[in-house]
């Protein structure tokens, strides 16, 4: 049995600079640009081996076995996710399916801002609802491609916009993660978190829009995208607070996307911007505006055919992303291997939980219940409706394993140091450096949550990672466990555009390979800035609208 230690160097500055150091390496050889995504992070795993082992006194052998669990999780769920969403893309490519959406799109609105707000942010929050885990942003970043716009764009936007569903992806998967960890009704702390992202959920598809074409786009289009929001906010709000947290996205996102093509029927801007290509000024925005494109009529059969993959793909992963569907299927559809000399041999101490606590490493191969697996069953029966003969199919998902070969060894790579991170209890090293910031906890306990989305790539990783620790730093300052875990979620959402995974998965879908670096310079600034933003408003919660947070029982 090993015990994490928390503080190697007795001396918080110089330990809390050495966890950093994994995640430090990774940002930066990816941000410059001269280093390949996969290359980066085999070299931040090394760096974090090294780290664990000779610094945080891990065990060599517990080390490796981290880091090869990861490598595994990494595959199976995340990059299984990818690879088989990468495949529908191409095959509705192959096919012209993307060519008759790109028409239809462009009936409701031709205009390239008003797409954005209706693929990236309205349909990407249903996908967020339906699965998440990188599906929202590969689906919609593939779309957006297949409309013409530029890899930066269709890419750099959808991480954008793919922050306000994040805290109830999954089919609320984040909460209920939360309340496993703080033992606190997923029900309080769900209705907690929509009382926070609604305030975002207005404000990212300005966001989003400002982005692409700055203020001068933003005036023009500003009705819709308060329709947009506003539709958002509301079902969100009323959802999390007064039905529950499992369903929050999708029944926000069939409403925004409902409310925003009912608007376009009825308006549109004067002027319409109909060109997707960026300039190649700072951070590349939106003018250069050709004449519009002539639209093919689109009749009604070619309609329902070009849809028909995405409708498929909601309805199977609607069925997968419930907790009936996986506890069936997972009684026999399941391999459980829980890692020799790893697996419950290392203890949690404090001040992360109040009594040592065993850590798991299993790996758990549900098979049937991954959500990639429900994308390939959707890939597969969409492919045979479009005239598919097996043969093709085979033929094209060989190709396709050959064009994401890289993003898959990057997004393993990237888990193996999430894996090892939280195993080592270097995460946990510095989560205590945020706790330690007194009355000023609330803004930067928020940051903690975005910390541990951009380290493991995921809301609910992050909720289970810091959560525990939220409620025990709280409940010590006197500030409300409720309000502070819900804000780790809530801090967590803008931390997912940053995350390398996300990063990753946002280049494989665009066919952006080798570009990961241009990705993360884009949305860097606005991820910290919506960050702080967050952890402003959970302050003025905590000391200035206490009668915001949701009462405990």
């Amino acid at each position: 049995m090993w015990n994490q230690v928390y503080n190697p160097f007795n001396n918080a500055t110089l330990s809390t600079l050495a966890a950093a150091l994994p995640v430090v390496t990774l940002l930066v050889l990816i941000a410059s640009n001269k280093v390949k995504a996969h290359i980066a992070a085999v070299i931040a795993l090394v760096v974090a081996n090294l780290v664990a082992i000779f610094i945080f006194t891990m065990p060599a052998g517990m080390s490796i076995r981290a880091s090869l669990l990861g490598i595994a999780t990494g595959f199976f769920p995340i990059g299984w996710i990818v690879l088989n969403v990468i495949f529908l893309y191409r095959l509705t490519v192959e096919k012209g399916a993307f060519e008759t959406l790109q028409n239809l799109i462009g009936g409701v609105t031709q205009d390239r801002r008003l797409q954005l707000l209706l693929i990236a942010f309205s349909f990407g929050a249903f996908f967020e609802g339906a699965s998440g885990f990188g599906t929202p942003v590969a689906v919609t970043g593939a779309i957006l491609i297949g409309l013409g716009f530029s890899p930066l764009a269709a890419s750099g936007l959808s991480l954008i916009a793919n922050t306000a569903p994040v805290a109830y992806g999954a089919l609320g998967t984040p909460i209920a993660g939360l309340a496993s960890v703080t033992q606190i009704d997923p029900f309080l702390l769900g209705a907690m978190v929509g009382r926070q992202l609604p305030f975002f959920s207005l404000i990212v598809p300005f966001w989003v829009v400002w982005a692409f074409s700055g203020w001068k786009g933003v005036k023009g289009v500003w009705p819709a995208i308060l329709v947009t929001g506003v539709s958002f906010a509301i079902p969100q709000f009323v959802i999390s607070n007064f039905i529950n947290p499992w369903i929050v996205d999708i029944g926000a996102s069939l409403v925004s996307m409902a409310c925003l093509i009912l608007f376009l029927k009825m308006w549109q801007p004067k002027e319409l911007w109909l060109s997707a290509a960026l300039t190649r000024t700072k951070d590349e925005s939106a003018v250069n505006m050709p004449a519009p494109r002539p639209l093919k009529p689109v009749a009604t059969r070619e309609m329902w055919l070009a849809l028909l993959p995405w409708i498929i793909v909601c309805a199977i992963l609607l069925i997968w992303g419930t907790d009936m569907f996986k506890l069936s299927v997972n009684k026999w559809a399941i391999w459980n291997y829980p890692v020799p000399d790893l697996h419950q041999m290392i203890q949690k101490v404090a001040p992360i939980v109040a009594t040592p606590t065993k850590e798991g490493a299993v790996f758990s191969f549900t098979w049937l219940s991954f959500t990639g697996s429900g994308m390939l069953i959707a890939a597969i029966i969409s492919g045979f409706l479009m005239g598919f003969s097996p043969v093709k199919l085979v033929t094209e998902y060989g190709k396709t394993i050959k064009v994401c070969a890289y993003s898959l060894l990057t997004i393993s790579a990237m888990l193996a140091i999430g894996t090892l991170t939280r195993l080592s209890g270097i995460d946990a090293t510095l989560g205590l450096a945020f706790a330690a910031t007194g009355v000023l906890y609330p803004f930067f306990g928020t940051l903690l949550g975005w910390l541990g989305v951009a380290l493991t790539g995921s809301d609910t990783s992050s909720n289970i990672l810091f959560g525990n620790l939220q409620k025990i730093t709280s409940t010590q300052l006197g500030i409300s466990p409720i309000l502070m875990s819900a804000a780790n979620s809530s801090g967590g959402v803008m931390g997912k555009m940053i995350d390398a995974q996300s990063i990753v998965v946002a280049s494989t879908a665009t066919n952006w390979f080798g570009h990961e670096g241009t990705i993360l310079r884009f949305v860097f600034w606005h991820s910290i800035v919506l960050a702080c933003l967050v952890g402003l408003l959970v302050m003025a919660q905590a000391y200035i609208f206490p009668w915001m947070i949701v009462a405990g029982p």
